[in-house]
């Protein structure tokens, strides 16, 4: 009967603290604002002088790709009736070698244009991974000002009240900073080659043996 109200009088001081362990565990009430990103990275002031940089590098590749492709073209036309005459036959040496070269040029301009639209893309990466260091400081500024404790972006907000709408308040702030952006990416590492092994360490040198004492 002892051991019974022991474990009562335990159950009913566990039961009084129980309140206090649940309030203390709440998680507060959800205040949420609402940010426009994509109306900051079009808008913002750095933000468009980049983007009429890398604008500018399009329309550089653009025109590089044209002059490629009319390079092919002129020799392919040229190329065109000789290997028709040829009727099956093998071409001579000379027409051979002008295939060849034909082709080398075909996949070189393959080669520039692929490599240049991925650098485009990895300047346009770059230039938003810096706008996001610049956004993520100013949204935490201005959420704090208005007590807000979640931070949604309007695309993932099928709706929402005006007053929660804080991209005006981010935008102001990120325009403070007058740093231009850089629109030119570090380059892209060469990867190692296949079946590449690491090296191997030099040995150390070994040790001569040192001559052992005589005993007495």
């Amino acid at each position: 009967m002892k051991k019974t109200i022991i474990l009562g009088a335990a159950f009913v001081a566990l039961a009084a603290t129980a309140p206090a362990v649940l309030q203390a565990q709440q998680m507060p009430a959800p205040v949420i604002a609402v940010v426009n990103t994509d109306q900051i990275l079009g808008t913002c002031t750095q933000c468009t002088a980049a983007q009429a940089q890398i604008q500018t590098q399009v329309n550089q590749v653009q025109a590089r790709v044209q002059t490629l492709q009319t390079q092919i073209q002129t020799e392919a036309s040229a190329l065109e009736p000789l290997v028709r005459a040829l009727n099956g036959a093998q071409p001579d040496a000379a027409l051979a070698t002008r295939i060849n070269n034909f082709e080398t040029m075909r996949q070189n301009a393959d080669r520039e244009i692929n490599a240049s639209r991925e650098r485009i893309q990895r300047n346009l990466n770059y230039v938003r991974q810096q706008i996001g260091q610049r956004i993520q400081p100013a949204l935490q500024t201005v959420s704090q000002q208005r007590g807000a404790n979640l931070v949604l972006d309007a695309s993932q907000a099928l709706t929402f009240a005006p007053a929660l709408d804080i991209t005006t308040a981010v935008l102001a702030i990120v325009n403070q900073n007058n740093t231009p952006l850089n629109v030119n990416a570090p380059a892209a590492p060469t990867p190692a080659p296949a079946g590449a092994r690491p090296a191997t360490p030099t040995p150390a040198p070994a040790q001569p043996n040192r001559p052992r004492p005589q005993g007495r």
